[in-house]
């Protein structure tokens, strides 16, 4: 009963149930980039979050360090309105690590032994109010994560919801093809990664990460940002007009967990 209360709230169970592994495998095979599983928690009160951090603190991120060696992030919103969220990103080296992870943990008799108060909570004391969850496939211009310095660092975590699959698609070639990477990395916004939503919520969008020092330091990078002549020049062309590819920007400040690995 532990196992299948777990699947109905795991990602995984959901969307790689839907994919063969010999077409895992060919994805895999054809496209190298990574996968990232982005999970949003939202708590109605300490306690719940605390149970869900102690969990990925004391069990997930020691199993998947010893699976995949994978680094996990974990963070809290910078300025929460009330109780935080909390936002888990687990990297994948390919598609087909999603459904042989699964597999697993499914089968870690440690790992459900260890995790026992999150995974097998009782409906009558949850270990969480909500968990939303979504799958990214990283854009080729930037196939793998990049890291930043484990010193004074916020986040911003950054989606564009398209209102359409072409304008979607035309959105990430900006970032792929047009050179949009290009210019987040020389004004050192210090990407972490850029990924499209293949499976989730709000889809067609694109989700990326980027780091900062602090608060100052975003306004001064996003002030140049918007001055930039190359920026200028790439949305200039009214195919790449913002009113025709986004129909919504949702921005959220995150701040690391002191045993987050990103």
């Amino acid at each position: 009963m532990k196992r299948r209360s777990f699947v109905k709230q795991s990602i995984i169970g959901g969307a790689v149930a839907a994919v063969t592994p010999s077409l895992a495998m060919t994805e895999a095979k054809t496209v190298a980039v990574e996968y990232y599983e982005l999970r949003v928690y939202t708590f109605k009160d300490e306690r719940q979050q605390k149970l869900t951090e102690d969990f990925y603190r004391d069990v997930f991120i020691p199993t998947i360090k010893k699976l995949t060696n994978q680094p996990v992030g974990v963070f809290t919103e910078l300025n929460p309105a009330g109780q935080t969220k909390l936002f888990v990103i687990l990297p994948y080296s390919n598609f087909a690590q999603i459904d042989h992870l699964f597999g697993q943990l499914e089968n870690d008799k440690d790992y459900w032994t260890k995790g026992e108060a999150y995974l097998n909570a009782p409906a009558s004391d949850p270990a969480f109010d909500k968990l939303d969850t979504s799958i990214l496939k990283a854009f080729k211009h930037t196939p793998v994560k990049e890291l930043p310095a484990r010193d004074e660092r916020i986040f911003e975590l950054r989606q564009y919801k398209s209102a359409s699959e072409a304008a979607g698609k035309k959105k990430v070639e900006m970032f792929n093809d047009k050179g949009e990477i290009d210019i987040f990395k020389r004004l050192g916004f210090k990407p972490v990664f850029f990924g499209e939503t293949v499976v989730g919520d709000n889809r067609p969008n694109l989700t990326y990460m980027v780091t900062f020092k602090n608060m100052d330091e975003k306004a001064a990078r996003w002030k140049a940002f918007g001055g930039d002549p190359e920026w200028k020049k790439i949305s200039s062309p009214p195919e790449y007009a913002d009113a025709l590819l986004v129909s919504k920007i949702t921005s959220t400040m995150i701040k690391p967990t002191a045993y987050s690995l990103i």
